[in-house]
């Protein structure tokens, strides 16, 4: 079968609109292209969907496109039809609003045409924070793209993979570098910490991943780095790094694992304003001059211009090439400009080696790269000053600092996001020091903390990314001049920092990410560990992922598993007025117990909430209890898991037992189900849910613990839940009958919930929510006699696989958390309280049942952290 080229719009005696990577990708054929959630899409197969979606746009040349892209087939098909037709395409973060772009950049009668050889509108590098756009050419697109993939040596037998936003450049440029040479890409959302991201590489067989400084900070904490260093990940050939300047000893370090590893390291230079990239520093030169940007791409020229007071040999950048943009655009009427040059001043100060390699040694334009986000630097600081805020915004390495006189301090009210200290740097050895030491007020740090927010704001950057530095007076030089560097150097002072979660001394006490982490699980928190190396379970995690939140004001999906030293807001969710985002979990598990409180108490006749429980469980098993790599760890945290809800049972029900004589032994030790009474006993089967749980677990980990199981749930992470609930169906369809007797409260028979609320756990795809929805369809109708408790059942479990987070009254956040925390001790206590009210009472028999539980939940918390004062030991196990 012959395939036609994607058709361009093309004038009479003109060349073909749009990019020719997106316009022949036919030509690669049945050659892997993209790797994603439906599967892997051939060449072949890409072609036709993009052919499919030119036909839409073909006519709307006229009209740019406002994409908010992710790493979905649909995304990638629309932008590539976009750019093969010649249609404008503006590219966004699906995370932020893009009302003022619309308003700005968007289609409206009246406005010019698009100039023809306009392809693809950037943010520079996405952080600004002012809709400047870079406008870039189809040719600038295909020349950078060609470049990199010759210098990179890309072939069709190599494997991408989307490490990186597709809004971001440096994340674009992957995906054009691979496609122009027929190469593979795998679109996955996961971040580089996260388990997932590194299956998924082994799986298809990745060889190249990129990153930013940051991104190579958090595989060294993460354990990836020494993993890659061990040729663990065989299929890795190289890893590149752009998006801001790495340390030459990082750069060093990371050559030498290549040499270990068997992987290169290709750090490279560039901007948006050149598509991507410039320069890049030849592999074998990383570990031997780890301090160069290297050699310009190919096609491209680099020049130095003299700037005046700078010492001879450095000069400005200035970069020529037929990937420099065509210049900038603040209004509408922009896109319709030609081309406004020919070569680009990088704003970077360099100089070129005797051997021709070049480096860059400073900056002369007021700009600074955070996170791999290009800060104006100017823009914030007239921003502040708008606001009334007198102060100095500098470059301080790896974040923006912000010197502020305390007087010009506004008061108002806290904005919280947590960060770690800045790196120390020596103080300066000359003059005195202008840093203020009284912040130490209420008002001082609500004032302080809320100018972390509206810096972060003004940049486009986590409130983690931005340090305050209280001065008494203004730093000056002996020219009268701010004294910039000065502020700088004060915020790399571990002791004179202060961020939203952060502090300055006389603030040392304010909390921090791994402080919530420490009050939470009651131990000691390193910037290494993170929620589930920590051994964090699922009732923990109600408390530490709400507190958070509060704190950060925004999380990662997959905060639990990155170390808690990276872990910084994700991009704010705008909230309705009044309302704020809780995972559907949380929520859950809150509506769970008091409709299990509520229908015993007579309140409701709301049946289905234990077996949802259940579900919830097997979810946050395969988050927390096996995320580890580790077989060993993962049979731990199994282990602990279990003993976290047998042992305060155990103590609860022995207890009432001996008070009383309430329960048989059998109930107290758990094991009614293996010894007790056939069918339904009232009271010994009070407890069935926590026994069918531990005993799943406890079965669980002893699976676990076997090297071949293991490897098999490792190399299919989501198959092998799949399978296991399948399993599970022999005993839920009694194909295979154990004991018999009140099957649908057994734990045989009630695994296969369990099991499939861990596959929803690892559902990272479409496909996989379809696959483990299709399965709760399937099997949940007809388990119990009553069709409303089915109903009830499976549309709470089919909300936990689709909807992660929901929107909840902002003031009902707070009771939502308390439940959801205290969930354990609310349905061991309340077969002793609601009795009592249920006949005459039983609103209030279900409200004191409730009380009950959160203040005897509390209470242990709070003995569990006595004990650990005052002994030294960790009796977290009690809390549940």
């Amino acid at each position: 079968m012959t395939l036609l080229p994607v058709r361009a719009v093309q004038d009479a005696d003109a060349s073909p609109r749009g990019v020719a990577l997106a316009r022949g990708l036919g030509r690669h054929g049945e050659r892997p292209a993209l790797v994603g959630e439906a599967g892997t899409t051939s060449y072949a197969e890409l072609a036709r969907l993009v052919e499919a979606a030119a036909d839409r746009h073909a006519t709307r040349v006229a009209e740019p496109l406002l994409l908010a892209v992710g790493p979905r087939l649909e995304d990638v098909v629309t932008y590539l039809a976009c750019l093969a037709v010649g249609r404008p395409v503006l590219l966004t973060d699906p995370a932020r609003s893009t009302d003022e772009l619309e308003a700005r950049f968007g289609a409206r009668p009246g406005a010019p045409a698009p100039h023809p050889d306009l392809a693809l509108l950037m943010s520079t590098s996405g952080s600004t924070g002012s809709p400047r756009l870079v406008r870039l050419s189809a040719r600038a697109v295909q020349a950078n793209a060609e470049a990199i993939a010759d210098y990179l040596g890309l072939t069709p037998d190599d494997v991408g993979v989307t490490a990186l936003p597709l809004h971001y450049c440096y994340g674009l440029s992957v995906l054009h570098s691979h496609l122009a040479v027929g190469a593979a890409v795998v679109l996955t959302g996961t971040s580089v910490v996260d388990p997932c991201f590194w299956t998924a590489v082994d799986r298809h067989g990745v060889t190249s991943v990129a990153g930013v400084p940051h991104s190579f900070e958090m595989l060294e904490v993460s354990g990836a780095a020494a993993r890659l260093a061990a040729g663990q990940h065989p299929s890795v050939r190289v890893l590149t790094q752009a998006g801001g300047r790495m340390a030459p000893e990082t750069v060093r370090s990371w050559a030498e694992r290549g040499e270990r590893g068997g992987f290169d390291l290709v750090v490279m230079y560039g901007q948006t304003e050149a598509t991507a990239r410039m320069a890049y520093l030849p592999p074998h030169l990383a570990a031997e001059r780890p301090d160069c940007v290297g050699v310009p791409v190919p096609g491209g020229d680099l020049r130095l211009e003299p700037v005046a007071g700078q010492p001879e040999g450095v000069g400005e950048l200035v970069y020529s090439g037929p990937n420099v943009m065509m210049g900038y655009a603040e209004t509408r009427e922009d896109l319709a400009r030609g081309h406004d040059l020919t070569e680009l001043r990088t704003g970077d100060l360099g100089r070129q080696d005797a051997d021709g390699l070049w480096r860059v040694v400073g900056r002369r334009s007021r700009f600074a790269k955070v996170l791999g986000l290009r800060v104006d630097l100017d823009r914030v600081e007239s921003g502040l000053a708008a606001e009334g805020v007198d102060a100095l915004v500098v470059d301080a390495g790896d974040r923006v600092a912000v010197g502020v006189v305390r007087a010009s301090v506004p008061a108002s009210a806290p904005a919280g996001a947590p960060a770690g200290a800045p790196a120390g740097a020596p103080p300066p050895a000359d003059g005195a020091d202008p840093v203020g030491r009284a912040a130490s007020t209420p008002a001082d740090r609500e004032g302080l903390a809320d100018l972390v927010a509206r810096t972060a704001r003004l940049a486009g950057v986590p409130a983690a990314a931005v340090t305050v530095v209280p001065l008494e007076e203004r730093p000056l030089l002996a020219s009268g001049k701010p004294d910039r560097q000065r502020v700088a150097a004060l915020a790399r002072r571990p002791e004179r920092y202060v961020t939203a979660g952060g502090s300055c001394a006389a603030t040392a006490s304010s909390p921090s990410a791994a402080g919530v982490l420490s009050a939470v699980l009651g131990r000691p928190v390193a910037p290494r560990d993170s929620f589930a190396s920590l051994g964090g379970d699922s009732l923990s995690y109600v408390e530490a992922s709400v507190r958070l939140e509060q704190l950060l004001g925004g999380l990662p999906d997959d905060w639990h598993l990155r170390p808690v030293g990276t872990l910084v807001a994700a991009p704010a969710r705008r909230a309705p007025r009044g309302w704020r985002a809780v995972e559907t979990g949380v929520l859950l598990r809150a509506l769970a117990i008091v409709a299990i409180v509520g229908t015993h108490g007579n309140l409701l006749d709301l049946t289905g909430g234990a077996h949802l429980l259940l579900v919830l469980m097997g979810f946050n098993l395969g988050r927390f209890a096996l995320g580890s790599p580790q077989r060993r760890e993962r049979v731990r945290a199994l282990v602990r898991s279990a003993a976290r809800v047998a042992v305060p049972s155990v103590l609860w029900i022995g207890g009432v037992t001996l008070l009383t004589g309430q329960y048989p032994w059998a109930t107290a030790l758990l094991v009614n189900q293996l010894v007790g009474p056939r069918s339904w006993t009232e009271p010994a089967w009070h407890f069935w849910f926590i026994e069918a749980f531990v005993l799943c677990v406890l079965g669980l980990a002893l699976l676990a613990a076997v090297p071949a199981v293991h490897r098999l749930d490792r190399r299919h992470p989501f198959w092998f839940p799949v399978v296991l609930a399948l399993v599970g169906l022999l005993t839920r369809y009694e194909v295979v009958v154990l004991r018999g007797g009140d099957v649908i409260h057994r734990a045989e028979v009630v695994w296969w919930l369990v099991a499939l609320g861990w596959a929803a756990a690892r559902a990272t795809t479409t496909t996989h929510r379809a696959v483990v929805s299709a399965l709760l369809v399937l099997t949940v109708p007809g388990f119990f006699t009553d069709p409303v408790r089915d109903l009830v059942v499976l549309v709470a479990a089919l909300a936990l696989v689709w909807v992660r987070r929901t929107w909840v009254p902002a003031a009902l956040v707070p009771l939502v958390s308390a439940l959801a925390a205290s969930s354990l001790w609310i349905y061991l206590t309340h077969w002793q309280v609601y009795p009592h009210l249920e006949v005459d009472h039983p609103l209030l028999a279900t409200l004191a049942s409730l009380v009950v539980g959160v203040l005897v939940h509390r209470l242990v918390s709070h003995l569990s952290a006595l004990t650990r004062r005052v002994f030294g030991a960790d009796p977290s196990h009690l809390r549940g």
